[in-house]
């Protein structure tokens, strides 16, 4: 008898293109998963609109202006609700709290628009991880999914795929380029969580307490 599709959320805060690409997999019966809930951290943003237009459930939670502990409560009483087993970030924005992390552990994970851990790290996301790529001549660029800690873009990779950079390549054309596969990688991950491959909770490194004295590490640049 077949094991029952994998129950995921999907967070969003832009266009929610991969989030599309995912649902289409999805329903298609191409891909062992369910999106449960897609919850988005912005009012205003596209994806929103394209998970109703799909049918899928729904959340507006704003992140701006919220209490970080609160928020994650909520957020996670939402996700406990719709049965989630893994959470996926699909272009989402906000630096989640640890609170959210730390109850989510080996439950989350990302897909970033870059070869990690190059090109990773605060502030550097969308348009300006493909900016970094070419500033810095970068011959080769991709995406990687990795398991969300509270390190940002530095939790254990579960996948990666490789993209050669063009000489005419713009911020814009790597973001059209490397899409399709973003989302290929993220389902191909999906996959090896539904079928057992990968197992839930992923194992995380424990994070080592600061020696005493020691104030806080300094962040990645932005």
């Amino acid at each position: 008898m077949p094991a029952p599709p994998l129950s995921v959320a999907v967070l969003v805060s832009g266009e929610g293109t991969t989030l599309d690409g995912l649902a289409e997999l999805a329903s298609g019966g191409a891909m062992p998963v369910r999106i449960v809930l897609v919850a988005c951290d912005r009012p205003n943003a596209p994806a929103i609109e394209r998970a109703r237009r799909r049918g899928l459930r729904t959340i507006v939670l704003p992140f701006r202006g919220s209490e970080p502990s609160e928020w994650s409560r909520t957020l996670s009483h939402e996700l406990e609700s719709a049965g989630t087993d893994l959470v996926v970030l699909a272009g989402f924005l906000s630096v989640l709290p640890p609170t959210f992390t730390e109850r989510w552990t080996g439950r989350t994970i990302n897909v970033h628009p870059s070869l990690l851990p190059r090109f990773g790290g605060p502030g550097l996301y969308g348009a300006k991880v493909h900016r970094a790529v070419l500033d810095a001549g970068a011959t080769e660029t991709g995406a990687t999914v990795h398991v969300v800690t509270q390190d940002v873009d530095r939790g254990p990779i579960l996948g990666q795929v490789s993209l050669p950079v063009r000489p005419s390549d713009t911020p814009e054309s790597l973001r059209e380029r490397l899409h399709p596969h973003e989302v290929r990688l993220l389902a191909e991950v999906l996959g090896r969580f539904a079928d057992g491959t990968f197992p839930l909770p992923y194992p995380v490194p424990v994070r080592a307490p600061a020696p005493l004295g020691a104030g806080p590490a300094a962040s990645d640049p932005a």
